[in-house]
């Protein structure tokens, strides 16, 4: 059955005119008209009236009408969906992360993702915070599983409230506490995580009035994990990164409780990429289903650019 007559048909009934149809649709009035006749004689019901008041829908073509326009999603659909399957022919999502991320959800969202598109090939490049901007900022990659930065010109797709832990040495004397007071750090040597961490961190310090005495480092989470064990300072680390580690030391909830929100940055040009589309919905139900069985997300506000 043929979609187009079926949307010339709504089109002259929404316009009020075969003339203001056709005009919209690009076709001559007389084409129309034939067009309309041709359907009316292939369904053998008389759909349309035509008189001085415009044109309306006949007794048939009103019980017709919601069938109609069912079939027109559907059909809107179908040729999505084609066009989907047939952009996906050679095509590559590069992807951006941090290290947490690539350990702990690429594996599952590129593993189901590939099992309904096994033509696409995902290339992952792990970076810092800042590496992973501004990879996306020169379209060296298409899309960054970050930290909410709140940096302009990209669109944020939320996935996960990350909450940050402080990390002690097995020594230190919590009591029964079950969460450490972010003003206990005030003075402490504290050693700051990978490069880029520090925008998670800082705005819970400034916002405290707390001053640690912060030793950069160029280490990776593992070897600030291992200083805080051998009583060389302390830190904060989300629990992501702490997630299936069995080391020596003491994290705690911080007090008050503090996180880093987790998501997906990407140029909003790249977000009308159907391809792209799919790999960010895939990616959110997968990092659901990881975190939250009940399949409720902490957060659900997405920014535009």
């Amino acid at each position: 059955m043929d979609t187009k007559k079926w949307e010339a048909l709504l089109t002259a009934v929404e316009a009020g005119s075969f003339t203001k149809a056709a005009e919209r649709l690009g076709y001559t009035q007389s084409g129309l008209t034939h067009m309309m006749h041709a359907l009316e004689r292939e369904t053998g019901l008389s759909l349309l009236v035509r008189d001085r008041y415009g044109v309306r829908l006949t007794p048939a073509g009103e019980r017709l009408l919601p069938t109609i326009r069912d079939f027109q999603q559907a059909a809107k659909r179908l040729e999505n969906q084609i066009a989907l399957v047939s952009s996906t022919r050679k095509e590559s999502i590069r992807v951006a992360a941090y290290s947490s991320m690539c350990m702990h959800w690429l594996p599952a969202i590129v593993s189901k993702f590939r099992r309904d598109y096994p033509d696409i090939s995902v290339d992952i490049r792990m970076g810092s915070v800042d590496e992973t901007y501004t990879w996306l900022q020169e379209d060296s990659v298409d899309l960054s599983f970050v930290s909410n930065q709140n940096r302009e010109g990209f669109d944020w797709v939320p996935l996960w409230d990350d909450p940050l832990l402080a990390i002690l040495p097995p020594d230190y004397p919590i009591g029964d506490r079950t969460s450490f007071p972010i003003s206990e750090f005030d003075g402490r040597e504290f050693l700051m995580p990978s490069l880029g961490f520090d925008y998670d961190i800082l705005p819970y310090f400034h916002q405290a009035n707390v001053s640690p005495d912060i030793r950069d480092t160029s280490v990776d989470d593992a070897t600030v994990i291992s200083m805080v064990e051998l009583g060389l300072g302390y830190s904060i680390l989300s629990d992501l990164i702490l997630q299936g580690r069995q080391d020596n030391i003491i994290a705690l909830p911080l007090s008050p409780s503090a996180s880093r929100s987790l998501g997906i940055a990407v140029r909003p040009a790249k977000r009308a990429n159907p391809i792209l589309s799919q790999f960010i919905s895939y990616s959110r139900d997968v990092v659901r289903s990881i975190h939250s069985p009940q399949g409720a997300p902490l957060n659900t506000k997405e920014k535009r650019a």
